[in-house]
């Protein structure tokens, strides 16, 4: 569970990074609800923070974006 209060559960996860969505759903929400009513063991938390990492996936997404439109942007067909 993500606690905005930050009082249980998982902490410092970035609110673009908790958002971030691929194919319609929240990577780390589904993540998580896929596991709910589970105890996770460490290896668990240790694969999450990795999916957690989604960070610096968000950021090049953001460089790549720069390019394109410093370049026109997508040609049109």
């Amino acid at each position: 569970m993500i606690d905005k209060a930050q009082t249980i559960g998982f902490k410092g996860v970035p609110e673009n990074v908790w958002e971030f969505r691929v194919g319609g759903y929240q990577v780390c929400e589904k993540w998580l609800k896929d596991r709910k009513g589970c105890q996770l063991s460490a290896e668990d938390i240790t694969h999450y923070q990795r999916v957690v990492a989604l960070h610096e996936t968000i950021r090049l997404m953001g460089e790549i974006d720069a390019v394109i439109d410093q370049h026109g942007g997508w040609p049109i067909k």
